[in-house]
């Protein structure tokens, strides 16, 4: 079984790019696969290896300036979750374009998995789904409101758009596991928002704590891994990515005429042109071919 370990912290980075090199090499070391992100304000990602690899990682990760009390998500895959080990620099480790965040300053009250169905059954109590849209669409808390955003960035727009609907309401935020309500619970708050609520771990830690005959979510959670999508108990979902969109489709979507393998799903054969469609099978080709190679060597 591979170890997979969902993490991000906050903290202050002088210099993120002197932190890259020996992380990759670390990881590279140990048989550890995934993407962690590195940027002033800290370090965000995914990766997936073998126990003692991923535990050489993470000791290494809490070592770093501001660290310590860094915390992450664990789940488990039959097959490798990522193709290659990635550590990449960045503006943020979650963007949302507003230099004036700060989720070390202030963030909304955490709400423990246990205590999420008692607040967001409450009065006066707006639920913001703050993931993007092809997210939303697999799964989602009953009641919660969809932005409908492409992007993170495209988050503060839509408040200053619909803020007025939400006036002298308490506004309880989730994501897939925390770190886009640390942001944007912080932006609320610097909005003049007084009552700002964040389900603590995510969705990942209610999916993983709450009974599924207790729970308020339908459908499935996606994750940024081959899992695609987990349910309750963080059991794998039965969605799979369209390669020519990176969108999630169930099984039966193979099964439309717009599918094609590596190419097109329903979702995106009318937004993409012919010489993308052209670009998508010469890449499934040799996908195929070096598949080949490597079952016949």
């Amino acid at each position: 079984m591979h170890v997979i370990a969902a993490l991000y912290h906050f903290t202050r980075f002088e210099r993120p790019e002197a932190l890259k090199e020996p992380l990759l090499a670390l990881c590279l070391d140990q048989g550890v696969k995934g993407t962690l992100l590195l940027a002033p304000e800290g370090v965000n990602g995914t990766i997936a290896g073998p126990r003692a690899g991923i535990d050489a990682v993470l000791a290494h990760l809490r070592a770093l300036p501001g660290c310590d009390g860094l915390e992450w998500k664990e789940a488990q895959s039959k097959v490798p979750p990522f193709p290659r080990m990635k550590v990449r620099l960045k503006r943020e480790i979650v963007t949302m374009g507003q230099p004036e965040v700060d989720p070390r300053a202030r963030v909304g009250h955490y709400v423990a998995p246990e205590d999420w169905n008692a607040l967001i059954r409450g009065p006066e109590v707006a639920v913001i789904d703050t993931r993007n849209d092809y997210e939303v669409a697999i799964g989602s808390f009953e009641g919660a409101i969809d932005p409908q955003t492409k992007s993170f960035s495209e988050f503060p727009e839509w408040w200053e758009q619909n803020k007025e609907r939400f006036h002298n309401k308490k506004i309880a935020m989730f994501c897939t596991g925390g770190i886009r309500c640390e942001k944007s619970t912080n932006y609320l708050l610097g909005q003049g928002v007084e009552e700002v609520y964040h389900l603590k771990g995510g969705i990942l830690k209610y999916l993983e704590e709450v009974p599924e005959e207790e729970s308020t979510w339908q459908g499935d959670c996606f994750v940024f891994d081959a899992r695609v999508s987990v349910g309750h108990g963080l059991r794998e979902g039965p969605h799979e990515l369209c390669h020519g969109c990176r969108q999630p489709i169930l099984p039966e979507d193979r099964a439309r005429p717009e599918f094609e393998q590596g190419v097109s799903c329903h979702q995106c054969f009318d937004r993409t042109s012919a010489d993308d469609k052209a670009r998508f099978r010469e890449r499934q080709k040799q996908i195929r071919l070096a598949a080949a190679r490597a079952q016949a060597g």
